[in-house]
C-alpha cells in the first residue's frame, strides 16, 4: 500500500485553492453567499490559504434545512470558504484513493454512477440465472444510519492509512471533527468531502466481502449493497458475518427493516429500478415522484430529465402518458396566465381577451 506526504502544502497553495474555487462556483453564481465571496475573491483566497499555512484555519459551523429526496433528509452546508477547502481535499485525496477502490462501487465516481450500476446488477443477475434459465436469489441490505454513524476515530485512522502528512490530518481532523451527530460520530450529508469518506470507509466492507468472504457478484452504492447468486441458504448464511464485521471493525449495523431476499422473478429492486428477467420497470414510488415534479416544475427541461430517467427502464407507455400530462399541465397553466392578465386588463377599462374558443379554460 503505497503512502503519501507532503500534501498539505499543494492544496493549502493559492493555486489549488484557485482551482477548488472554480470547481465549486459551477451552477452556483447566482446564489447571494457565492456572489458574496466572489466581490473580493483574490483577498479572500489568498487569506485562506495564509490561515491554512500558518494553522489558523477553523472550521465554520454548518446550517441544515430539509429535502424529499425520495425521503426526507437533513442537509448541511458548509460556508463558501469551507465549501472551497472541501474541494482541494478533494482534488488532492480522490486520486489517491480512487485507484484502490473495487470496481462494483458506484457511488459518487466519476464515469459510475446509479444507472451504471443498475446496468451492472442486471448483467449479474443475467449471469447468475444462466441467462433467465435457472432461478437465483438477491440479498439487498441497506446500513442503518450510516452517514450519522460514521465513526470519526476509525475514519481517521483509514485515511492516516495512506496519508504520512501530519497537517494534512490535521486539516482532515477539523473537517470530520467540525460535524457530529453524537459524540465523535456522524459526517454530514451534501459535504463533497463527505461522499469520498462513504466510500473510504465502506472500502473496508467491499474488501471483507470481496477478499475474505469470496463473493463476487456483489455490487455497491453508498450504504446499499446487493449480493447475487443461486443459493439461497448461502445468501442467509453471509448476514452473520457480514453484521458482525459491520459491528466490530466500523461500529456499523445493518437495517433491520431493509434487508431482503427475493427471488430473481420477484423483481429486484435497486436505484429506482426494478430488475426482472427480460425487462426492468421503475420503482411505483419513482413513478409517482416523477409525476408529482414534473407537475410542481413544468418546464421542457425537467421534462426530458424525466424522460431520461424512463428511458433506462421499459416505459414507452409511461413515458407517452407523462407526455401527454405534462402539455395537458402546462396548457392549464398558461390559460390561467391569460385569463389573469385578460381581468388585469378588463379592471383598467382596456380590452380584454375573448375566451369562448379558449381549450385552456
Amino acid at each position: 500500500m503505497k503512502v503519501h506526504q507532503h500534501i498539505f502544502p499543494s492544496v493549502a497553495s493559492p493555486e489549488h485553492l484557485f482551482r477548488a474555487w472554480e470547481e465549486f462556483r459551477k451552477g452556483k453564481q447566482a446564489r447571494p453567499d457565492v456572489q458574496a465571496f466572489a466581490w473580493n475573491l483574490e483577498e479572500n483566497i489568498f487569506q485562506l490559504s495564509r490561515d491554512l499555512l500558518d494553522g489558523s484555519y477553523h472550521h465554520g459551523p454548518y446550517s441544515a434545512f430539509m429535502i424529499q429526496d425520495p425521503k426526507q433528509r437533513q442537509i448541511h452546508k458548509a460556508t463558501v470558504r469551507d465549501r472551497i477547502v472541501h474541494h482541494a481535499v478533494f482534488a488532492a485525496l480522490n486520486p489517491i484513493f480512487e485507484p484502490g477502490f473495487i470496481v462494483h462501487s458506484f457511488s459518487c465516481r466519476r464515469g459510475k454512477g446509479t444507472h451504471k450500476g443498475v446496468d451492472t446488477l442486471e448483467r449479474m443477475l443475467r449471469s447468475a440465472s444462466r441467462n433467465h434459465t435457472d432461478r437465483c436469489f438477491a440479498l439487498k441490505c441497506d446500513i442503518h444510519r450510516f452517514f450519522a454513524s460514521v465513526d470519526h476515530g476509525i475514519l481517521l485512522a483509514l485515511l492516516a492509512q495512506r496519508i504520512e502528512d501530519r497537517a494534512m490530518m490535521e486539516l482532515l481532523s477539523l473537517i470530520i471533527e467540525g460535524f457530529c451527530v453524537t459524540h465523535g460520530n456522524g459526517i454530514p450529508i451534501g459535504n463533497l468531502t463527505s461522499q469520498l469518506f462513504a466510500n473510504v470507509y465502506l472500502h473496508e466492507l467491499d474488501h471483507f466481502i470481496k477478499h475474505t468472504l469470496r463473493i463476487k457478484p456483489y455490487i455497491r452504492y453508498t450504504d446499499d449493497f446487493v449480493i447475487v447468486d443461486r443459493d439461497e441458504h448461502l445468501l442467509r448464511s453471509l448476514l452473520i458475518p457480514i453484521e458482525d464485521f459491520l459491528q466490530q471493525r466500523l461500529s456499523l449495523s445493518l437495517h433491520p427493516h431493509k434487508v431482503t431476499i427475493h427471488k430473481y422473478r420477484q423483481g429486484i429492486d435497486f436505484l429506482g429500478y426494478v430488475l426482472l428477467p427480460h425487462y426492468r420497470r421503475l420503482r411505483t414510488k419513482t413513478k409517482r415522484r416523477i409525476f408529482r415534479s414534473a407537475q410542481r416544475n413544468g418546464t421542457p427541461q425537467s421534462l426530458q430529465s424525466h424522460l431520461g430517467v424512463l428511458s433506462h427502464a421499459n416505459t414507452y407507455r409511461l413515458s407517452q402518458k407523462l407526455r401527454n400530462h405534462f402539455w395537458l399541465w402546462m396548457g392549464r397553466a398558461h390559460g390561467i396566465c391569460i385569463l389573469a392578465a385578460s381581468r388585469h386588463f378588463c379592471d383598467r377599462g382596456l380590452p380584454g381577451v375573448s375566451f369562448k374558443n379558449s381549450p385552456f379554460v
